[in-house]
């Protein structure tokens, strides 16, 4: 009777692995094997997305680039920069807990965080003068002396020599931000709190939601997209923001698109596609979450996380 329950168990387990292998091929899409942050190996389809070989110890909240072969990743863990073919970490000697990161070039590189805003100038990192004693979160700038920081006080403006305060936000808790150009720029936040400058002075809009906002990214400025809470991702038009279907009710984090019909949301264990009718859920193969996204073009594409960094 033993020997037969073997048996059994045996036929159970190869039919079962059969079963998957012919799921797998049924689907088209190669396997690929990432070990998570606890040690565990997991297997999941990459759908073209592919983990850093080795993968990180560093924990990522955002990434940018000047091109593919000079890219930044910063999170709580630090910067890391992408040469093109090898991630290496950033001299900092300043302890920063990042949160987001913009640069106008390879070398003048912009980095938010819990205590302020790093600059770096090609050579070496240096703290900024912000004039405000809080933490920063999203950053964007159509220049370097015309760039834009949300932090819990409101949104700052730097115009290449100084940081200021700007007026007519008085909504604590912004998370993300991004414009078409110094005149059409849009923050995002809690509860859906949306604003947009003119290139004169800020407003709120009306974004129909009250989930909470994080990431924002648009092709121009009638074409603009925000993810954030449970899933959500609202689109504006050049007149009025609208509720998309996602198909998801993770929460997402950030947001970036090569085109108008090219654009890619991630978020927690979740990479979503839209291919300028519909968002689909892009199978990452990862564990955990995302939390960043840019690319340089459409076929070369990072996206970060805990302890993950993934290339499509």
């Amino acid at each position: 009777m033993r020997k037969m329950g073997r048996h059994i168990l045996v036929i159970i387990t190869t039919a079962l692995l059969l079963t998957a292998l012919l799921g797998l091929l049924a689907c088209g899409k190669a396997s690929t094997t990432v070990t998570s942050p606890q040690g565990v190996s997991e297997t999941g389809t990459t759908s073209g997305w592919s983990a850093v070989s080795g993968g990180t110890t560093y924990s990522l909240r955002s990434v940018w680039g000047s091109s593919g072969s000079d890219v930044f990743a910063a999170g709580p863990s630090g910067v890391l920069h992408y040469d093109g073919s090898t991630w290496s970490p950033a001299n900092i000697i300043q302890r920063f807990d990042f949160v987001g990161i913009w640069g106008s070039s390879g070398s003048d590189v912009f980095a938010t965080g819990n205590t302020g805003i790093l600059h770096y100038d090609g050579s070496a990192w240096s703290v900024m003068d912000t004039g405000s004693g809080h933490g920063f979160q999203g950053i964007w700038g159509s220049s370097g002396s015309d760039v834009f920081a949300v932090s819990a006080t409101g949104i700052f403006h730097y115009d290449g020599s100084v940081w200021s305060v700007m007026s007519g936000v008085t909504t604590s808790g912004l998370l993300g931000i991004w414009g078409s150009s110094g005149s059409d720029v849009f923050a995002v936040g809690i509860t859906g709190n949306i604003f947009h400058y003119d290139g004169s002075a800020w407003s709120a809009m009306d974004s129909g939601t009250t989930k909470s906002l994080v990431g924002v990214w648009g092709s121009s400025g009638s074409d603009v997209f925000a993810v954030g809470e449970s899933g959500t991702i609202l689109h504006y038009d050049g007149s009025a923001w609208s509720v998309m279907s996602s198909g998801t009710k993770a929460d997402l984090r950030g947001i970036w698109g090569s085109s108008a019909s090219d654009i890619f949301a991630v978020g927690a264990s979740t990479i979503l596609h839209y291919d300028g009718s519909a968002w689909s859920i892009m199978s990452s193969g990862m564990g955990y979450g995302l939390t960043g996204v840019w690319g340089s073009s459409a076929t070369d594409v990072f996206a970060v996380g805990y302890h993950t960094i993934l290339h499509y």
